[in-house]
């Protein structure tokens, strides 16, 4: 029998909260309604302030529960835009908001804030969240987890890859073995950018990347950064795609154009994507995230693998905003019944294992 779950999900790129309703059982996740909530400029700024490391233990513990009010908020517009009472949803699976991600260091962990508590609180619906630690803790990755998810809804499709472009990258190979990865950088570099040099979250697609020219040097130095080489499984996030990465690699190499490095910048996501593509066999690539809405870059990325059909998950039915919201409302229902999420293959853990914590309402 199908249930009703809520998944939210707020990325790297901290532009708001996606809020997926799906209709869900044991062999199907259907989206029957979804719902942005864009994220105040000072909650992004504030969140910023602690990944880059300038911050005290009483502003986490705030941004925890600040960010729990605002998940509540895109919930709520959700069940009143479609007029459903608490009750008849089964739970919220909730990602949080990722501050720092470290998987590899001398004490492993990574950390998403959203209290889920409160969360379950001001919302009336239990909440499953913290999923990442449990495969953290079997010394897995703990990221990514879109694989898992990519394979129940696209195993029919195989041989083919499920590429997100968020704030970050990541790929699902579809094939005999599931394997999954952050190949790097999506649209992070790229946003930080143009926030800095033209005070702009983005640009229409692609615009001001197209205006430029490609410098060939920046590119090929960044393409040797150490992330590029590593093995999978691997994953990454802010922590390392930051600022201080594009000051490292700009400052060696003098005065360039402000639409050069961002027609660089660009090309650094999709050389890095498709770098990553051609090492399999595949037919297709189907794309999801805020990178499908760049038509510049999919055009680009066409170009780099022209033997291969480079679409939208749209084309298939799946909603191509809310695939990674969606992904949450399925690890609660997976969370509930109590069934193991195979991710061993992608993120490296020891065993699959049950993910998520359940945070009852009352």
């Amino acid at each position: 029998m199908s249930k009703l779950y809520i998944g939210l999900m707020s990325g790297t790129s901290l532009d708001g909260v996606d809020v997926a309703l799906c209709r869900i059982d044991d062999s199907s996740c259907i989206l029957e309604s979804s719902y942005f909530l864009g994220m105040p400029l000072e909650l992004k700024d504030d969140i910023l302030t602690i990944i880059n490391g300038e911050t005290t233990v009483k502003q986490v513990g705030e941004i925890d529960h600040r960010l729990a009010l605002f998940f509540a908020k895109g919930v709520n517009l959700l069940l009143e835009q479609e007029k459903i009472e608490p009750k008849n949803i089964e739970a919220i699976g909730s990602h949080g908001q990722t501050v720092w991600h470290e998987p590899n260091g001398e004490y492993p962990f990574s950390m998403q804030l959203g209290d889920p508590s409160l969360l379950a609180v001001l919302t009336k619906i239990d909440v499953v969240a913290d999923f990442r630690a449990k495969d953290v803790a079997v010394g897995g990755e703990g990221a990514p987890f879109a694989p898992a998810f990519h394979k129940f809804l696209f195993s029919h499709l195989k041989p083919c890859a499920i590429l997100n472009i968020g704030g970050m990258a990541n790929i699902s190979i579809i094939g005999q073995e599931l394997i999954g990865y952050d190949t790097g950088c999506g649209n992070v570099l790229m946003d930080l950018w143009i926030q800095s040099q033209q005070n702009r979250a983005y640009h229409r697609d692609g615009a001001w990347a197209k205006s430029g020219k490609v410098d060939r040097e920046l590119l090929e130095n960044m393409l040797l950064d150490n992330y590029f080489s590593l093995n999978y499984p691997k994953s990454t996030g802010r922590e390392y795609f930051n600022k201080n990465f594009l000051i490292n690699y700009l400052e060696p190499l003098g005065k360039i154009s402000k639409p050069d490095v961002q027609a660089t910048l660009l090309a650094l996501t999709v050389k890095s994507i498709s770098n990553e593509i051609k090492k399999f066999n595949i037919e297709r690539v189907l794309v999801c995230g805020g990178g499908v809405k760049n038509s510049f870059l999919m055009s680009e990325l066409q170009k780099e693998l022209p033997m291969l059909d480079v679409l939208s998950t749209e084309e298939y039915g799946i909603s191509a905003d809310n695939m990674e919201a969606m992904i949450f409302a399925w690890f609660a229902h997976k969370r509930l019944v109590k069934e193991p999420i195979e991710l061993k293959s992608v993120t490296g853990a020891k065993y699959n294992r049950v993910l998520g914590g359940v945070y009852a309402k009352d």
